[in-house]
């Protein structure tokens, strides 16, 4: 366990799976009150089993700047003969506001499950500062970075969060590949405002709930669920790239097969 310290505190990124939650039994006994919370404890028990499970590594050849977090009994792969009955949808929160980190992202969801394409991205991109608003150019270079995917058939269908019926509208306009659902978070609109209802219906978007924050893990929160784990590590530095949440959903059953989070973090230059 000492030399996975050593190497978790030489490391500059991470890539953390937590598996799937459906089944992790340490996980089940505590019904998490927010998907921050989910999050928060997923990444402790992931790194707790990681460091009581993987085996020790020498240390007298130096560890690598790169560490995969990952405890390969929790996850399960979808198997070709179920896959057309099985939907898999993805939500994948932006951390930083480097773009090119989405590929990247799907391209992990779809090895961690074992599929060439994913039927659902929902993409959110980096928060802004309080008091400043949303605009299409903010969402532009994430929206092309999906087309392209959806291009070479790695996305079936893309959609948005939290958008307002005006920047769903310029989004739709400006687009090439349309958006095919947008979120709408009920904390803050108990009713769907009867305008976005209007033009998700007229273009056939289709409006869907969730009940994730603005920011669903902040940095600060991050070192702290690391720092649980293993009182013994250097935690100060370390930043969330982006977040993925994946769901497998039967299909004809409308049940969740598998749940999980894919998670990458940079130690950030001293």
């Amino acid at each position: 366990m000492e030399s996975l310290r050593e190497m978790l505190n030489s490391a500059k990124t991470l890539k953390l799976n937590t598996g799937n939650l459906v089944n992790r039994s340490r996980l089940k006994k505590k019904c998490p009150s927010s998907p921050s919370e989910e999050l928060q404890d997923s990444i402790r028990a992931t790194l707790i089993d990681w460091f009581s499970t993987t085996p020790q590594l020498p240390s007298e050849k130096g560890f690598s700047d790169k560490v995969d977090c990952c405890i390969p009994d929790t996850t399960e792969v979808i198997k070709p003969e179920e896959r057309e009955e099985l939907k898999v949808s993805v939500k994948l929160f932006l951390c930083e506001s480097d773009q090119s980190s989405i590929p990247e992202a799907l391209e992990m969801a779809c090895q961690t499950l074992a599929v060439s394409q994913l039927d659902s991205v929902i993409i959110v991109p980096r928060g802004l500062p309080d008091g400043e608003a949303q605009t299409l150019a903010h969402l532009q270079p994430a929206w092309e970075e999906l087309e392209a995917l959806v291009r070479s058939q790695k996305i079936a269908a893309i959609g948005t969060s939290d958008l307002d019926k005006d920047l769903l509208e310029q989004l739709y306009k400006w687009s090439q590949v349309k958006p095919s659902s947008n979120q709408v978070n009920l904390a803050s609109c108990c009713v769907m405002p009867p305008d976005l209802t209007a033009f998700a219906k007229e273009f056939d978007i289709q409006l869907l709930t969730h009940s994730d924050p603005k920011e669903l893990m902040s940095a600060a929160t991050f070192q702290e669920a690391i720092q649980e784990s293993s009182k013994e590590l250097d935690v100060a530095d370390w930043r969330l790239e982006w977040v993925l949440r994946y769901s497998v959903i039967v299909k004809s059953r409308g049940i969740i097969k598998a749940k999980g989070y894919l998670v990458h973090a940079r130690k950030a230059s001293p």
